[in-house]
């Protein structure tokens, strides 16, 4: 009598929608679970902003009635969430429209395509030079969500250069968060999170200066090993098979079409414009509303020099929305848990336990798991001034209580932010990148965690000899 064997269901990691989904869901349990409560509240003016800063000493539970989040909130989550979000949203689909004019002329591609040609074999020099204009963004600007319009042109020169999207990802996402984990001046986490600490001035710039040259050295070497290793061999790349399906959209065009005088026209105003977003954002204030404005107006020289009329420019500009939809949805959906994590009123009562693990501890071990206290706080609370503002109140003074410097504290905060978000399911701009290369989180998750590992166990050295000054 024969037997036969049932093959054994190879584990399929979940869609991305899928993923958050179950997060939404598993954060409504929690809300059931864990009791209510909050911290007394007081408004202040941080560097020109203000900002709402816990009280010590003030959590207090509250009753679970009314904040437990059931089958109704989970399926308005999902739309709550979009809305909380709509100026991201928004962003992403106008620049999405915006590229899909620009990158329609086939101009772009052109000039990277010739960039690349010339480049030869010295084109993985795009990768450090790049990185570190990218990492010296997010330490000293905070730059993220402005990175977004550059994934779709990355992941067409990376194409060009005989790479992969997942090593765009790393340029641009990793690039900007590795900056983020060693900010220097960031006025997101660093100095928000000074003016909540009562740090005066930036007493540990020095260290600060040291701590990023570090890491963004090691995001460089993780990254062109990684790029070396594809380019040896596509085949070992994480993401060729979906890279073969995609590659059409972003280098669709005739590579023996000469660049044209109109195409360096394009490209001048599209690298003019980038200049002028930098200063913008640097110099003006501008965030995503001006820089959102910025790229229509780079959209609209672009239609009318390639010639393409109302209707087309009109056309290329729907495409470009649609193309970039998955990626602008996906960032209201994470933005759902925060929702479901708000509402069910337990963000402060996570804080306040981990307040409590920590204050007995000696020097040594309080540094390494308040770094791992920060990371989990930040899968909660991904916004850097939003941890700030949480944790700085409660935990600053446990470093007085230790005798460790109260900008240590804040050193903390960013290290913890900054690597938790480089493998957070809910992170606006990793899951925007992965939607418009069309990677699934879990293959984004198999390399992000490598250099999450590497990153961290770096940032907890750095941590700890900082608690020494």
């Amino acid at each position: 009598m024969e037997v036969t064997k049932k093959a054994k269901k190879k584990f399929t990691f979940p869609h991305s929608y899928t993923l958050i989904f179950g997060l939404i869901i598993a954060a409504a349990i929690l809300t059931w679970i864990i009791p209510s409560g909050q911290f007394e509240t007081v408004v202040e003016t941080i560097n020109g902003t203000e900002k709402t800063t816990v009280i010590p000493g003030t959590y207090h539970q509250i009753a679970k009635s009314g904040y437990g989040q059931g089958f109704g909130a989970i399926l308005e989550a999902p739309a709550a969430g979009i809305i909380s979000a709509v100026e991201v949203v928004a962003f992403v689909l106008v620049v999405g429209g915006a590229f899909g004019v620009i990158l329609k002329t086939g101009a772009v591609d052109r000039a990277l395509f010739s960039l690349a040609t010339s480049l030869g074999d010295k084109g993985i020099l795009v990768i450090p030079l790049s990185m570190i204009l990218f990492s010296l963004g997010g330490s000293t600007f905070g730059m993220s969500e402005e990175a977004i319009p550059l994934f779709a042109v990355f992941i067409s020169l990376m194409f060009s250069l005989g790479y992969d999207s997942m090593t765009a990802i790393l340029i641009l996402f990793l690039g900007t968060q590795v900056g983020y984990v060693g900010s220097t001046i960031n006025p997101f986490n660093v100095l928000i999170a000074q003016g909540v600490a009562g740090v005066h001035g930036n007493p540990l710039l020095w260290y600060r200066v040291i701590c990023w040259l570090i890491l963004t050295a090691i995001a460089i070497i993780f990254t062109m090993n990684y790029a070396r290793k594809v380019k040896a061999n596509p085949k070992r790349s994480v993401v060729y098979a979906s890279d073969q399906l995609v590659k059409s959209k972003f280098q669709n065009f005739e590579q023996d079409k000469p660049f044209s005088g109109g195409d360096k026209l394009i490209v001048a105003g599209f690298i003019g414009g980038l200049g002028v977003m930098i200063w913008g954002i640097i110099a003006q204030g501008w965030y995503m509303v001006e820089i959102s404005a910025l790229f229509v107006a780079l959209a609209l020289f672009a239609g009318i020099v390639a010639k393409f009329g109302q209707k087309g420019i009109a056309e290329a500009f729907v495409e470009g929305c649609a193309d970039f939809a998955y990626a602008a949805v996906i960032i209201g959906l994470a933005r759902g848990v925060l929702v479901i994590l708000e509402n069910g009123m337990i963000i402060d009562t996570i804080l306040n336990s981990l307040a409590t693990l920590l204050g007995g501890l000696p020097k040594a071990m309080f540094s390494t798991i308040l770094l791992a206290a920060q990371v989990l706080v930040t899968f909660f609370v991904p916004s850097s001034s939003g941890a700030a503002a949480l944790t700085m109140p409660v935990m600053a003074p446990l470093g007085d209580l230790l005798g460790i410097n109260r900008d240590v504290i804040v050193l903390s905060n960013q290290f913890g932010n900054g690597l938790m978000n480089i493998i957070s399911p809910t992170g606006g701009v990793l899951l925007a990148g992965l939607a418009i290369a069309e990677i699934n989180f879990s293959k984004w998750f198999k390399v992000g965690l490598k250099a999450f590992g590497i990153l961290a166990v770096t940032a907890a050295i750095l941590l700890y000899i900082a608690t020494l000054f």
